[in-house]
């Protein structure tokens, strides 16, 4: 059945597999970026690009509204990481349950799994500090969600360290919850967007964190 998924971030690498995976089901996708000017290869059959903001309630809501599903795929560098990701996760909290959006999927990172009970990557001694400090912004984002994510139906799906971005769609992934697959792991960005899509379609998963690899 075809929905109509809105898709923060969507100029990204991620974003833009997760738009063209929305668009290959036959969904109809409104693809939120800050500047549309820039991402003018992103219109299409089935695609409106427009200006939006992930941090602003207010933006997040009047973008939503009418439609049935919400990825996040949104990052921005020149804020700190924390700053970011707490603010996107509280204005997606925020303007989804306003219009009654109620599925929401958002991208998280590998290095705020566990690699054993209670024990990040981020949490490794030599683990580098900038890196750490990036991750403690989906650490914050992901405990966001818990706390205000209340009636909103969301998952955070973490790709593993090898992010491939021009590997192929083989349409196929293994997962786990909250915990690495295989070390660094590898997907490509294609697959990352089944998983995305997968879960907006036949959500199987709720309120963790779903580690995909393939």
């Amino acid at each position: 059945m075809s929905s109509r998924i809105v898709v923060f971030g969507a100029g990204g690498r991620v974003g833009r597999a997760a738009v063209a995976e929305a668009v290959r089901r036959t969904h109809t996708v409104t693809a939120v970026v800050r500047d549309p000017d820039r991402h003018r290869g992103l219109a299409g059959a089935g695609v409106d690009v427009v200006r939006g903001d992930a941090t602003d309630p207010g933006s997040v809501a009047a973008i939503a509204a009418g439609h049935d599903a919400a990825i996040n795929a949104s990052a921005r560098l020149d804020v700190p990481s924390e700053e970011f990701f707490v603010a996107a996760a509280k204005a997606l909290v925020a303007g989804l349950e306003a219009t009654g959006v109620r599925r929401l999927v958002t991208l998280g990172i590998a290095s705020t799994l566990e690699t054993a009970p209670g024990v990040r990557v981020m949490d490794a001694p030599d683990f580098p500090e900038p890196y750490r400090v990036f991750s403690q912004g989906h650490a914050a984002e992901f405990d966001t969600l818990v706390s205000a994510g209340g009636g909103l139906d969301w998952l955070m799906v973490v790709p593993p360290m090898d992010l491939d971005a021009a590997g192929p769609r083989t349409g196929t992934y293994r997962s786990a919850r909250g915990t690495l697959l295989d070390g660094t792991g590898h997907i490509s960005h294609p697959d990352l967007a089944v998983a995305l899509l997968d879960e907006i379609d036949n959500p199987r998963h709720r309120r963790i964190q779903l580690a995909v690899a393939d």
